[in-house]
């Protein structure tokens, strides 16, 4: 029995009685707990009858522990990563941490993600399939159904909840796509937050993408100021933190296992590099990347991660040839790439120093690693040119080659928000056709994947080709640890896990698939695999703001995959019989999983009133604000794009003048600011980082009580109009201007709105004093009126 006790760790005795005297009664443990509700229930004690403590025997201390097998966790997963870019699966860019946990760990060349961000994060967190989760595209896009509001039930605990409540330390690193942009924000509720979803610590970002350069960080639930660095980059920061809690959490809990969600935001967009690294790689994409295809699909065969007999599928229609392109766009195009994979192994090297770290401490022998190397396939979302500015694309405003050359320089560097031209991405993505958003196609969703594991892992260094989904992490997870699913968590009666654990193949490379049915959904991009056949049909490419026809007119693909890796013979039309059935079973379980009603809508779900979701500013008209409030987003703050309104701050201005940001949103990229400067008010409009609009006051403001007013005209119906501002002090106007374009549909997708200060990149260059650029007067009250 008291081996019982030691083994179970549920209940800590120092004495490791299973028969205590306690206050004097005597008291059977239990030796079996129920890990199975959570958290774990604390035994009852009887109560005393003794009067002094000196003649009473203390109870054994209750305390969680975990498994005496359960190992530590790490999960590592990159972002927008194809199947063919890193070089362990045959691609070009140099991971040399990824190439030596694959040496000495297991390669799994069939390993699935959903073919977006926040579903397959969801997924992976919770080991449900991400429509059950809620979560049927990204957070920015949820609408009113099930399947797709963007809150995470609560009988859907995440993993995270499930290893701390059995006695593991959690920390999560880098991106948080995982919370409704909606509930980011002082008023929650912050029940979706990391911290509130099982993790001790939490340091990164929230949403899908970050500047690297100047990131708006979180740590727990608060909002950090960061060093002003001139070489400061987030990947490196969140490399740093990570050590740092590990460090700690070793120093002080040796017995203790911990499980780290290390999620960086890179190969994501911007891609952001230090130029020493962009230069590795100069010159090594010239040759284009219809020939970078064809090399990165012989080193696969050669490397054993595709079959000998595979075929490398056809670009979609949309890709042209390299040959065909213009000097100056070939020009442009290489060096985009020269970035990303700049980007790539920087990030691989960062991971590396955790990874060393881990081994100076002696931990790496009984650490589970999952490296997964993307969460989605590459990403075409740059479109046919690539973007310097990608805030330009979410306003249709298309950049031109000859504009981008320009500023090439610039590229991968803090004065861009860049990313690279699609042909890269379906590249990328080889052997396969399709790229990220593709659910149809595995170069949608197939993302290679490393699993290290000294202690256990017997053959070292071999290839697994069972056929798993990202659902599989979680289960895989609690078997390892020896924990069973929870049934119930915080009283809630908790969903299933979905998917199945795939401890079985880690020694035994022959296993049977254990995974044998999962379909796929996204934007109504959708598939089903089932016991090796693969039915599916490309319904809208990435680029494209269209579907190709309506969702009960797509046309269906057909494969089997057990001898067609690569999806390119089709046999829809050889066996019609099989793909009605394979329609007939994604039907099926569709509904069994909340898919439908399908919603391929595009531009429309990035409206919350046409989407249907929660918005805060819902119906209103005029927004209140005040000093201190930073970091606002788009999501919870007052939409002034595209029709008039006015910016009325009341201020107090000490003797001798004020300088600084009264408020602004959006950053360096696009957006606008209300600021003085040598005393004077001034409104600057930056439109995409290209024109900036600027009206100044002609004298300093007095000292005192000021009212300083901004107005504009909008010129009129229709997005991205101009308009005229005015300035207003004490009501009378002091100057006026014209503003000839503005953002009709997006500032940012990280930098937010400060009150009293200009935060991560400042909408203008030039306010005359240094980041953050704080106010030096006071802020009553900011109010923003729509009329």
């Amino acid at each position: 029995m008291r081996r019982k006790l030691e083994k179970g760790l549920n209940i800590a005795s120092s004495m490791g009685l299973c028969l205590a005297t306690i206050m004097g009664q005597k008291v059977t443990l239990a030796g079996e707990i129920d890990r199975k509700q959570l958290p774990i229930k604390e035994p009852k004690q009887p109560h005393s009858k003794i009067l002094d403590v000196r003649d009473a025997t203390p109870p054994p201390q209750f305390q969680v522990k975990a498994p005496e097998v359960a190992p530590n966790v790490l999960i590592i997963l990159l972002d927008d990563m194809g199947f063919g870019q890193p070089s362990v699966f045959g691609g070009p860019i140099h991971m040399p941490n990824a190439d030596r946990l694959a040496q000495n760990g297991l390669i799994y060349n069939h390993f699935h993600t959903t073919s977006l961000s926040s579903p397959t994060r969801m997924a992976l967190l919770t080991g449900r399939n991400h429509h059950t989760c809620n979560t049927g595209s990204i957070m920015e896009t949820a609408t009113s159904f099930p399947g797709n509001t963007g809150k995470r039930p609560e009988s859907v605990a995440p993993l995270a909840m499930t290893l701390r409540y059995n006695g593991y330390s959690t920390a999560q690193f880098g991106k948080n796509h995982e919370t409704a942009p909606w509930e980011v924000s002082p008023s929650g509720p912050t029940d979706r937050w990391p911290t509130r979803c099982g993790f001790d610590k939490f340091y990164g970002f929230m949403g899908g993408e970050t500047n690297q350069w100047a990131p708006s960080v979180f740590e727990d639930m608060t909002k950090i100021e960061l060093p002003n660095d001139p070489n400061y980059h987030f990947m490196t920061d969140m490399t740093d933190q990570a050590i740092k809690w590990v460090q700690s959490q070793k120093s002080l809990t040796p017995q203790k296992p911990f499980f780290i969600y290390f999620a960086p935001g890179a190969t994501h967009a911007p891609h952001h590099v230090p130029k020493e690294w962009i230069a590795r790689y100069k010159g090594k994409f010239d040759m284009g990347w219809d020939k970078l295809r064809e090399e990165t699909f012989a080193r696969q065969k050669k490397l054993g991660i595709i079959p000998q007999d595979t075929k490398l599928a056809p670009k979609p229609a949309g890709i042209k040839d390299w040959d065909q392109l213009k000097a100056d766009e070939k020009k442009l195009f290489a060096r985009q790439m020269e970035v990303f994979a700049a980007y790539a192994e920087y990030a691989d090297h960062e991971i590396g120093r955790l990874l060393k770290r881990l081994e100076d401490m002696g931990q790496m022998e009984n650490t589970l690693v999952f490296y997964i190397l993307g969460d989605n396939g590459a990403s075409a979302e740059g479109g046919a040119n690539g973007l310097f500015n990608e805030t330009s694309y979410f306003n249709m405003v298309p950049e031109s080659v000859e504009d981008m050359l320009k500023r090439i320089d610039d590229l991968g560097g803090p004065f861009s928000n860049n990313h690279f031209a699609a042909g890269w991405a379906v590249a990328g993505s080889a052997p396969f056709m399709w790229t990220k958003q593709v659910a149809s196609n595995y170069g949608g969703t197939r993302n290679g994947m490393i699993v290290h594991w000294p202690k256990y892992i017997k053959n070292k260094g071999s290839i697994r080709q069972q056929w798993h989904h990202v659902i599989d992490i979680a289960p895989t997870i609690l078997e390892a640890a020896g924990l069973p699913q929870p049934k119930m968590v915080n009283g809630i009666v908790q969903t299933p896990i979905e998917g199945v654990s795939m401890l079985y193949s880690f020694n035994d490379a022959g296993a049977k698939n254990r995974h044998i049915t999962q379909y796929f959904e996204m934007f109504g991009n959708r598939a089903i695999y089932h016991d090796g056949w693969f039915a599916g049909t490309v319904h809208r490419a990435p680029w494209d703001y269209k579907p190709r026809a309506t969702l009960s007119n797509d046309t269906w693909e057909l494969y089997d995959t057990r001898n067609d890796f690569s999806l390119t013979n089709d046999l829809a039309s050889q066996n019609p019989k099989k793909l009605k059935e394979m329609q007939k079973l994604f039907m099926k379980e569709a509904e069994k999983y909340l898919v439908l009603p399908i919603d391929d809508r595009s531009v429309e779900r990035i409206n919350p009133a046409t989407a249907g979701r929660p918005d805060l500013m819902a119906g209103r008209t005029s927004l209140t604000v005040y000093d201190g409030m930073i970091g606002l987003s788009e999501n919870v703050f007052i939409n002034i794009k595209n029709r008039s309104h006015n910016i009325d701050a009341d201020l107090e201005i000490p003797t001798g003048g004020a300088n600084g940001v009264i408020i602004a949103q959006a950053g360096r990229f696009g957006g606008w600011s209300l600021y003085v400067k040598e005393g004077k008010p001034v409104y600057s409009y930056n439109w995409l980082g290209k024109e900036y609009y600027t009206i100044t006051g002609t004298d300093t403001l007095p000292s005192g009580k000021v009212n300083l007013r901004f107005e504009f005209d909008y010129d009129g119906s229709g997005h991205s109009k101009g308009g005229i501002g005015k300035i207003f002090v004490n009501d009378k106007k002091v100057s006026e201007g014209r503003i000839d374009k503005t953002q009709g549909f997006m500032f940012s997708a990280d930098d937010g709105t400060d009150v009293g200060q200009d935060g991560e990149t400042p909408v203008v260059q030039t306010y005359g004093i240094a980041p953050p650029y704080k106010f030096t007067g006071e802020i009553n009250k900011v109010v923003i009126n729509l009329k």
